[in-house]
C-alpha cells in the first residue's frame, strides 16, 4: 500500500445532562462527564463535579400508562424550568433519559458461550418470547452480557414498549433535545450506587418511586430485578386514608414523622405495614432466587434505599428489622462536588437520585 499514514478517529465525547420523567414531575441533573478519582476520600469511590440541576412539575395527566400523549404540557413546564429556575446551567442538548421500570421487562438468561451475532440475537429473541406477555414486533429488546457461568454466558435482557420509547423521543424533539441515551430508572440507580465505597459485595437496592418500588440484587452488574407496587404517593395516600387526615396532612406526617417514635408511630406504622410488608415479601424472594442461583459464598450483605419515597423517618430501622440486614440510605449528593450551588431541601434530595445516575453516563455505555 506504500507510504500510508494512519489518520485517528478525532471523537470527543459530547457532555450531557440526565432528564428523569415521572408521576407529574421532572427533574435534571448535569454533571462533568469525566469524575475526579478520589480514592481516599473513605466514603465514596469518585466525585463527580455538579454544573446544574433543577426540577418542575407538569399535570400528570400528560402521561397515561408510560405513554407522553400530551408532550406539549411537559415541554412547557420544561421550558420555564430551564429559563428561569435552574440552580446552575444545563449546558448541551444531549440528553439521557429513562423509563419507568414497572413499564418494561427485565430477566436474566442464560445462553450458549460460542453463539455468533446473528445466532445470539435470534436465541435472545425466542427465550424473551417465552416469558414476555407482549409480541416483540411491538417492543425494543437491548441486553447486557453480565458474566461467564458452568453452561454458557449470562445476560441481562430488557423489553421497552416501543410506543414508550417513540413517545419520549417525539418529547425530545419538541424540547429540542437530542436523546442519546434511553434506559431504565433500575438501571440509573445501579450506576449511581456504583460510585459507593462498598458497591463491590452483594448488594439489594432498593427505588422507592412515588407509585412504585424498584428492588434489584446487584453483584458488579445487576442480576435480578423486579418492581412492586408501593412509592411515596402510595404511602401518602394510605396515612391519609388510615388517620382520616387530609393529603397535605399526610404528606406532613410522613416526612415529619414516618416511622421513627413518636406520638403517631403505631398509627402511621399500621397504616403503612401492610404497603410496606408486600414490599419485604418482594425483596425476600429476590434474595432466595440470587442465593439459590449463586450460591452460598454470593450472600447478600446490604440493602440501599434510594428515590423520592424513601424520605420517610425510621423507613431504614423498619427495614433492617425485618430483614435483618444492614440497611442504609444512598444520598446522591455525597458523590457530588456541588461547586456552591444551593443544595435542595433534605426532603428533596432523594428525588434527584435517579437524575444524578442518568448525569454519570460514560459515552463507553454508549458506543
Amino acid at each position: 500500500m506504500g507510504n500510508v499514514q494512519r489518520i485517528p478517529h478525532f471523537f470527543k465525547p459530547k457532555a450531557l445532562f440526565g432528564l428523569d420523567i415521572g408521576n407529574g414531575s421532572l427533574k435534571v441533573m448535569q454533571t462533568t462527564s469525566e469524575p475526579q478519582n478520589t480514592g481516599n476520600s473513605g466514603n465514596v469511590k469518585q466525585i463527580d463535579s455538579l454544573i446544574g440541576y433543577g426540577s418542575c412539575h407538569f399535570n400528570k395527566e400528560a402521561i397515561v400508562d408510560g405513554v407522553v400523549v400530551k408532550p406539549e404540557v411537559i415541554a412547557e413546564e420544561a421550558k420555564n424550568l430551564f429559563g428561569q429556575h435552574l440552580n446552575g446551567n444545563i449546558t448541551t442538548k444531549c440528553v439521557a433519559m429513562t423509563i419507568p421500570s414497572y413499564r418494561t421487562f427485565t430477566r436474566s438468561l442464560v445462553l450458549p458461550q460460542e453463539l455468533s451475532p446473528n445466532e445470539l440475537s435470534e436465541a435472545l429473541n425466542m427465550e424473551a418470547e417465552q416469558y414476555i406477555p407482549v409480541s416483540l414486533d411491538k417492543l425494543y429488546l437491548d441486553y447486557q452480557p453480565t458474566r461467564d457461568v458452568a453452561n454458557g454466558k449470562e445476560f441481562l435482557v430488557v423489553a421497552v414498549p416501543k410506543n414508550i420509547v417513540d413517545s419520549y423521543v417525539e418529547l425530545a424533539a419538541i424540547m429540542g433535545l437530542e436523546p442519546v441515551l434511553i434506559e431504565t430508572t433500575m438501571s440509573a440507580a445501579v450506576r449511581l450506587f456504583s460510585r459507593d465505597y462498598q458497591s463491590d459485595v452483594p448488594t439489594v437496592i432498593v427505588d422507592f418511586g412515588s407509585l412504585s418500588s424498584d428492588i434489584s440484587v446487584v453483584d458488579t452488574y445487576m442480576l435480578a430485578a423486579s418492581t412492586v407496587q408501593g412509592g411515596g404517593e402510595i404511602f401518602t395516600k394510605t396515612i391519609e386514608d388510615s388517620l382520616k387526615v387530609t393529603h397535605e396532612e399526610a404528606h406532613i406526617i410522613k416526612t415529619r414523622y414516618g416511622l421513627s417514635l413518636s406520638k403517631r408511630q403505631k398509627e402511621v406504622s399500621n397504616g403503612l405495614e401492610p404497603v410496606l410488608d408486600q414490599i419485604i415479601r418482594e425483596i425476600k424472594r429476590l434474595i432466595r432466587y440470587y442465593e439459590e442461583r449463586y450460591g452460598d459464598e454470593h450472600k447478600i450483605s446490604q440493602l440501599i434505599t434510594l428515590g423520592g419515597g424513601s424520605n420517610i423517618p425510621g423507613l431504614n430501622e423498619f427495614l433492617t428489622d425485618r430483614l435483618r440486614l444492614a440497611v442504609r440510605p444512598c444520598d446522591p449528593w455525597q458523590y457530588l462536588e456541588v461547586n456552591n450551588l444551593k443544595l435542595p431541601t433534605h426532603s428533596d434530595k432523594q428525588m434527584y437520585a435517579t437524575a444524578a445516575g442518568l448525569s454519570m453516563v460514560n459515552y463507553k455505555e454508549i458506543f
